[in-house]
């Protein structure tokens, strides 16, 4: 594999068309910091630039853990902004940077991808561990993981933008019932509960999540991706239907008329594999973002 960058607290590497963001503090089980938040966040920039990546994986170094939540080693400051800020610590250097949730700076960034996020999920995940998973498009785990949205054992409150996540893909009952309790549940819990996809041993993850990227970089087009991810995560709060009408009936009269579309077609009756021309970089429709245009309307 090849690295894109060298970082000092996850790894980035190139695997064909799949970029593999892991977690790498081996002796804190990938414990979430400040520093770990910038990194991330630089990451899903690279990944965004590269139309070479199809779909990134994020997981976690070692078998023990994911990421076992916020780095607790300051005591009980640990959630204290203020005094972490006062204290001199990274990434914490403006009035901004005091007041946001590190967690939800990361989730936000993964929710604005560009290319299709895949969770492998193989070990501990609590506190932020989790949280940040929910963003991601599909999540995979290894049937030894364990989750735990324990924070109200801590004496603070669920973040990373959870609030708005979770229910959404569990159902407010589950989702109230796990962050009510903080408990640390196993992975066929998670399982039916709706927050994994499927579970599979620990030395298979990887290869099962890879499986999943390559199919969606070897037989779909880069751009139309990248809309049905945007289209389908944006419309969660939309008020009514006819907000999707709008925006479905814009993309698909401009992808309809693309050399991508061409070659769907073409490629499906001459019975081969498509190749897909236009990049994420270049290709994506005029109206994109839509969603920060207020007046945005192609019909109706």
């Amino acid at each position: 594999m090849e690295t894109l960058k060298d970082f000092t607290q996850i790894k980035l590497e190139k695997d064909g068309p799949l970029a593999i963001l892991t977690l790498h503090r081996p002796d804190k089980m990938n414990a979430f910091t400040g520093k770990m938040m910038h990194e991330m966040i630089e990451a899903f920039d690279i990944t965004d630039a590269n139309d070479e990546i199809r779909a990134v994986i994020v997981t976690g170094h070692g078998e023990r853990a994911f990421c076992a939540g916020a780095d607790l080693s300051e005591g009980a400051k640990t959630f204290d902004y203020d005094a972490r800020a006062a204290s001199g610590e990274a990434g914490r250097t403006s009035e901004e940077d005091i007041r946001r949730d590190g967690g939800g700076r990361v989730t936000l960034r993964i929710f604005d991808s560009l290319k299709p996020v895949i969770g492998a999920i193989n070990g501990a995940a609590v506190g932020i561990g989790v949280t940040m998973q929910l963003p991601m498009d599909i999540r995979i785990a290894a049937d030894t993981a364990r989750f735990g949205f324990v924070f109200n054992r801590r004496g603070i409150n669920p973040e990373a933008a959870s609030s708005w996540f979770l229910p959404r893909l569990v159902g407010i009952s589950k989702a109230l019932e796990w962050c009510y309790s903080g408990r640390v549940f196993p992975a066929q819990e998670a399982l039916e509960g709706g927050l994994v996809r499927s579970l599979h041993p620990q030395g298979e993850l990887l290869d099962a999540a890879r499986e999943i990227g390559l199919e969606i970089a070897e037989n779909t087009a880069a751009v139309s991706t990248t809309l049905t991810r945007h289209m389908m995560w944006r419309m969660l709060g939309a008020a009514h239907p006819m907000e999707a009408h709008i925006v479905d009936s814009a993309a698909i009269y401009q992808r309809g008329r693309s050399e991508d579309a061409k070659e769907g077609v073409m490629s499906f009756l001459e019975k081969r594999k498509p190749t897909y021309p236009v990049k994420v970089s270049n290709g994506l429709p005029d109206f994109w973002p839509w969603w920060e245009d207020p007046e945005f309307r192609w019909i109706g």
